[in-house]
């Protein structure tokens, strides 16, 4: 099949190439020429395992191509996908001027019945919009579907090639014919193929993201609870997550979530449910507890050091939102960050992919170590923001012996509480029984 994908960013290159893998003839198409030129030389834009093998392999066979020239693009695919970003304006809501231009550009360039799918994230209605701006342009048939993504960054090659479910909402049964020939391929393992109305599917993404981030915060305020009366939320988790009526996933208690999707899709699906009357309590406040809990390290540390962190060395690990990623988008290791330099703290982060992304947002107002252990040089505390797995299983001897004052605040709860004290550390982390009368 003849694929166009409009956007190479994560979502956009991921699926190009898994489509290309298939055996597909994949364009992607860009507006960025720098970037374009960097993709046809097999350059990674972004860290994504196993994406990069991907894209070279199939460059090399002629599946895969990139390039700047949409109107093209369009007219020699059959099936169109539509990948640009989606952020957030200043009141949550979804910004679809990108997807919109698409669609423009799209109806322009027709010379046949396409199909077209809205594979970014958008607001329930989006695929009227872009139907109608095609139909502004062009009288050739068009379909416009909806596809959404449900990839991990770090697991999104192998999410793609085998994936739980895919959705895809449609709008005709010629449409439907020709999806289901392009995604049979990757549910021959079992995974079921969910062909629905268009808006269902629009409304699956933000439901599934929302109900994800919503266990988040729900394990988060059940660990503050734990920390007041001195129960355990490693003992509470597995007891919860032992229902199968639960299961265990998304139930780590934690400093918040960040990247590119949970965030925006909450505020949105907040916003679309407000404007159609309706009441989003419970979103909004899945996100005032993530927001608050993003605070939680910076404010514990200033318990134990002061409000005054001038002549003070504070050593991060972890940058990125999550492991297996250089995405520092909504990061909690940006609020803990900036929270330490405007205390006057020095601050010597490592983080093994996401230094040349936190570069573009701290600059020189850090320093950046080489090896995680370098950062620990006199430091008076190390804050934990990612569970890289370098750092699950460290030597605590020499973690000790490098700090100044062995202080260790664990977001992520990777060690256990009795072992970090014998080895003579302060030890904060989160959930785990009542914190020490200073850093309440």
């Amino acid at each position: 099949m003849k694929v166009a994908v409009i956007g190479s960013g994560y979502v956009g290159l991921v699926l190009g190439a898994c489509l290309a893998e298939s055996g597909n003839d994949v364009i992607c198409a860009d507006i960025d020429t720098d970037k374009v030129a960097r993709l046809n030389n097999g350059e990674m834009p972004i860290h994504e395992p196993g994406l990069g093998p991907l894209v070279e392999n199939n460059l090399a066979t002629g599946r895969l191509s990139f390039t700047t020239d949409v109107p093209r693009t369009v007219q020699v695919s059959d099936v169109i996908f539509i990948a640009v970003g989606t952020p957030p304006e200043e009141d949550g809501s979804a910004d679809l001027r990108h997807v919109l231009a698409v669609a423009r550009k799209i109806g322009e360039s027709m010379n046949a019945e396409k199909v077209v799918i809205t594979k970014s994230t958008v607001p329930v209605g989006t695929a009227k919009l872009v139907l109608e701006e095609i139909q502004k342009c062009t009288g050739h048939p068009v379909h416009v579907c909806s596809n959404p993504e449900f990839l991990r960054e770090g697991a999104a090659v192998e999410d793609f090639m085998k994936p739980d479910r895919v959705v895809l909402g449609v709008d005709s049964e010629y449409a439907e014919m020709v999806l289901t020939k392009l995604y049979t391929p990757f549910t021959r393992s079992g995974a079921s193929i969910l062909i629905m109305d268009v808006a269902s599917a629009e409304i699956t993404k933000y439901a599934a993201n929302s109900m994800l981030a919503t266990r988040i915060s729900f394990m988060n305020l059940i660990a503050q609870l734990c920390e007041k009366t001195g129960a355990d939320i490693d003992s509470v988790r597995m007891g919860v997550g032992s229902d199968s009526r639960i299961g265990m996933s998304f139930l780590f208690p934690g400093i918040g979530y960040g990247g590119s999707c949970f965030p925006k899709d909450v505020k949105s699906l907040a916003k679309t449910m407000e404007g159609l009357g309706l009441d989003a309590t419970i979103l909004n406040a899945v996100e005032d507890i993530n927001y608050r809990q993003k605070r939680i390290l910076l404010d514990r540390l200033i318990a134990h050091l002061g409000d005054d962190l001038s002549g003070k060395t504070v050593a991060v690990w972890g940058l990125a939102f999550k492991p297996n990623t250089d995405d520092m988008r909504e990061a909690p290791s940006i609020v803990t960050i900036e929270g330490l330099l405007q205390r006057g703290a020095r601050v010597v982060a490592h983080d093994p992919v996401a230094v040349d992304e936190a570069k573009k947002i701290f600059q020189d107002r850090i320093e950046y170590a080489s090896l995680n252990y370098d950062a620990l040089e006199q430091a008076d505390a190390l804050i934990i923001h990612t569970e890289w797995h370098p750092y699950r299983h460290p030597d605590f001897e020499r973690m000790r012996a490098a700090m100044k004052r062995p202080l260790v605040l664990d977001g992520r709860n990777l060690y256990q509480k009795n072992q970090m004290v014998e080895y003579g550390f302060e030890y904060v982390s989160i959930g785990r029984g009542p914190l020490a009368p200073e850093a309440r």
